[in-house]
This record gives C-alpha cells, structure tokens and sequence, in this order.
C-alpha cells in the first residue's frame, strides 16, 4: 500500500544525504591554510582565488636547555603562522624552515656546543629564503612574507627581502622581512609578563620564564615541567641564559601569543596598504 508523501519525503532525505556527502567531500585538507596540505590544483585555485600572501616560518633545531625539546622554534614558529595565516584571511603557510644558522662548527660555537643544535651559514641560509621566494613568485604570489622564530638570522631575513625587492621593483611581488614577529617577543612581551607578576630575574633571553612559557601555551608536550623547578636549579651551562623558567606557565605564554599575532598580523596588513595599487 503507498503511503502519502513517502516517494517525496524518500526524496529530500536522498537530497539531503548527496548535499551533506558533497561538502565532505570539498572540505578537508584544501580547507587548511598550509600550503603542504594542498595538492596542486587546490593550490592554484586558492590563488586565483586571492589568497596571494604566502608566510614563511623560519624555526631552527638548537638546545634549549634540559627542559624543551630541540624543535621548540619549528613547533612555535609553525602553530603562531597558522593563527597569523587564520587572521589575515588571504594567506597560506609555506613549509617551516628548520635548518638556519646557529654558529660554527669548528669550533663549535653559541648553541653548536650542546647534541642536537643544526647549523647552516648565513650564505647557504639566504640562498635557500631566496629560492623559495623565488618559487613563490612564479607560482602567483604577491606577497612573500618572513618570519623568524629566533634572533640569529633576522638580519638575513632583511638581506633577502631587500635584495629581491629590489630586483622585482617593476612587478607587483613583493618581499616582507616581518621582524616585529620576533621583536614583539622580546622587551614588549617582557613589560607583559612583569605586569602580570613575572620577576625580571625569571623572564631570561633563552629557556626562561618567557620562552618556556611561550612553549607550554603552544604544545605542552615540548616541556619536561618536573624538570623545571627540580634541583638543580638551571643556569647557562645547562643551555639556560639569563633567567629562571621554574614558573613557567601557559597563561603567561598565551600573553605572548596574543602579542605576537596581533602585532605581525598589523604589521603585514601596513605593508601591504603601502604597495602601489
């Protein structure tokens, strides 16, 4: 016997089902603002769609003391150009660059005296950012934008950006050295965390109270925390300079974070106003 309105209501829910089977099928991967996640033709509709910001995550694999693991630059640099990449709206994340200049190696010097630090020369470093913007650009992004993790090479990143500006000044390409990234992690960050009870004793230059903190609010997993407050207490010949990381947390990163993104995210958004239209 027919019921009434089964052949119709079979209908709609068959409708439904194809609809909700089509968005799954178009949402997962090319819906990521990294460029890794993409195939090729994702890609190149991404871009002709106007995402034409590609960032650049600059890391680096050093010590950084016996309670963070060697890839604390990668992960951070990696998770803050996501949230950056999120915000402006027309951008994509480029792979990290993990091998950057961290001194010589003979003899070794800076991070190079500690197992597990990579080093690089500033030449060999600037011919990879250089290659890569190279790429970029053939490939249809307008603007290529720099942003280092770590203060060793943030002079390279000015070398590059300048010198490819200067080359493709009659294009519409453009190279961004976003240095703010770094330095609003320093003496602005700093004036947060002691604002916020920090001791200037504890904030330190590298595996500190501000970097650490960085970390734990990032990904806790790179943070042996019953390493940092158990004796002894961590100093420069454990890879820890200029500060005590015991109280480290995430609330305090997430200041950090907040900083950085913000300020990066204006910075790159000023950069772009002042290019000819």
């Amino acid at each position: 016997m027919h019921k009434p309105g089964g052949d119709s209501w079979r209908a709609v829910v068959t409708g439904v089902a194809v609809a909700l089977s089509l968005v799954m099928a178009a949402a997962p991967a090319h819906a990521s603002v990294f460029l890794e996640d993409q195939t090729w033709t994702e890609l190149r509709d991404r871009i002709a769609g106007g995402a034409t910001t590609i960032i650049v995550p600059i890391g680096g694999t050093e010590q950084s003391g016996p309670a963070m693991a060697l890839g604390k630059h990668n992960v951070r640099v990696k998770f803050l150009a996501e949230k950056i990449a999120e915000r402006l709206g027309n951008a994509l994340v480029a792979p990290v660059i993990a091998y950057v200049p961290e001194g010589t190696i003979d003899p070794p010097t800076q991070h190079m005296r500690f197992p597990g630090t990579i080093t690089v020369s500033d030449k060999l470093f600037e011919q990879l950012l250089e290659s890569a913007a190279r790429s970029f650009k053939l490939h249809g992004f307008t603007t290529i934008v720099l942003i280092g993790d770590h203060g060793g090479y943030q002079a390279d990143e000015s070398h590059v950006a300048d010198r490819l500006n200067a080359e493709w000044k009659k294009t519409p390409v453009r190279v961004f050295a976003a240095l703010d990234y770094y330095r609003l992690a320093q003496a602005p960050y700093t004036r947060k965390l002691l604002a916020a009870g920090a001791r200037e004793s504890e904030i330190g230059t590298h595996a500190g109270l501000a970097d650490t903190s960085l970390m734990l609010a990032v990904d806790p997993s790179m943070v042996r925390q019953e390493r940092l407050s158990a004796p002894p207490k961590l100093g420069a010949a454990d890879g820890v300079y200029g500060g005590d990381p015991a109280r480290s947390s995430a609330e305090f990163g997430q200041l950090g974070i907040d900083l950085i993104v913000d300020g990066t995210v204006d910075a790159i958004r000023g950069f772009v106003a002042k290019q000819p239209k």
